[in-house]
């Protein structure tokens, strides 16, 4: 493992932050999340047009850039600094590797070059709150997830050769907004029950959608209600192999990308607390100056370099040589064990600039609380921390009981 950044990493990295700088400061942020979409379109476009950021991953071939999915990790790391509301999350880390691993040639080229140039958004549609279960992430996979064959979650059947969609699901990322829908459904009874993966366009007759009031107000989120939706397999073919797989690599992507965001957004806010700490005065000196609140801040700066490390090697390892379709690394817990340190790291480093902001930490209008949001929203959908490690234990056999010999 090279620790150093590529000239091209650190290119994207510079330009991305340059471009948020400009136009994703506090007051566009705000104005943005009161949008219908829960974000700027024109940020959006111009993170597709400048950077190309939605097809940063994705191959030559479907208009993408064909960097490895580590630049887009470590990208996030600076829209994580600035809390940027996108659908780069639910679109090109989420929903876009299933396409491109499970899709049909057909689907590849209808849909990937449309991601790639940021026209179109996707998201992925799992019952709420399956979606850590559905990305292997707190647990192992199982048929329930999807519904089960039991009221709830969502259903497919087959009726004269058109699959059929009909359920519910709560909590999906960007899912009010997306033009297109990656959805996972139950099927097959209690015989054959497995979860099968379908594309359904935005305008579909009878997909409504409503977006929720979330947690965390940089992460819009919706409830999708299928109602008999006609809908497309994702990969042509009934049995659609390697469903599981598919998702498990996806999550551990997306566990490396969002601890890169973490980490992002917790330098930031330890960042913005040291500024207002080295001028803010109490008892004729200024707070940063007194030892107990340095002692406070040197914590949180050796647990967030802590994270930094680990979501850099997660993001290494998502990409790494040998790894499926660039979407796995040679360990496919690291991800979950880098998410679960950096979002510890945002909530310290949160948690303890409210509180050393003093009374203005505590106002709406201060944005120290949005990144508490963004630690607690993201570890209610990716997480709870001890289940990432347990999860991440168990497959380490880490206490797994063994005999030795005499």
């Amino acid at each position: 493992m090279d620790p150093g950044f590529t000239a091209e990493q650190d290119g994207i990295r510079r330009t991305l932050r340059e471009l948020l700088h400009k136009r994703c400061g506090p007051e566009e942020l705000r104005a943005a999340l009161d949008t219908p979409l829960g974000h700027d379109p024109a940020l959006w476009a111009a993170l597709a047009e400048q950077l190309g950021l939605p097809g940063l991953a994705l191959p030559e071939a479907y208009g993408g850039v064909g960097c490895p999915v580590t630049d887009l990790a470590l990208a996030a790391e600076e829209t994580g600094r600035a809390l940027a509301p996108s659908p780069l999350l639910a679109t090109s880390v989420l929903a876009a590797p299933l396409i491109l691993g499970l899709g049909t040639d057909a689907q590849r080229a209808d849909l990937l070059p449309r991601i790639s140039d940021g026209t179109l958004t996707a998201a992925l549609a799992v019952p709420a709150p399956a979606l850590a279960t559905a990305l292997a992430l707190t647990g192992p996979q199982d048929t329930d997830w999807a519904g089960g064959g039991r009221a709830g979650g969502i259903q497919a059947r087959r009726v004269q050769g058109v699959w059929r969609l009909y359920g519910e699901a709560a909590q999906v990322l960007d899912g009010h907004g997306a033009g297109a829908l990656v959805v996972a459904a139950h099927t097959g009874g209690f015989v054959r029950s497995r979860a099968l993966l379908f594309v359904v366009p935005g305008d579909a007759v009878g997909l409504v959608r409503t977006r929720q009031t979330a947690l965390d107000a940089t992460r819009p989120q919706a409830r999708v209600q299928l109602r008999d939706v006609c809908a497309e397999l994702l990969g042509g073919e009934e049995e659609a192999p390697g469903v599981p797989e598919a998702l498990s690599r996806a999550g551990d992507f997306a566990a490396a990308f969002l601890a890169c965001e973490a980490v992002g957004a917790a330098d930031r806010a330890l960042e913005r607390t040291v500024e207002y700490l080295g001028r803010r005065e109490q008892f004729g000196r200024v707070i940063g100056s007194f030892q107990a609140v340095q002692h406070r801040l040197a914590d949180v700066y050796v647990q967030i370099q802590a994270a930094r490390s680990a979501a850099y090697y997660a993001a290494w390892a998502a990409g790494g040589p040998g790894a499926p379709d660039g979407l796995a690394g040679p360990d496919g817990r690291v991800g979950g064990l880098a998410l679960a340190q950096a979002l510890e790291a945002l909530r310290r480093a949160a948690a303890e600039g409210i509180q050393l902001h003093g009374g203005i930490g505590f106002t709406w209008e201060h944005e120290a609380h949005l990144f508490f949001k963004r630690a607690a929203g993201d570890e209610l959908l990716f997480g709870p921390v001890h289940r990432l490690r347990a999860h991440a234990a168990e497959g380490a056999r880490l206490f797994e009981r063994t005999e030795v010999s005499a």
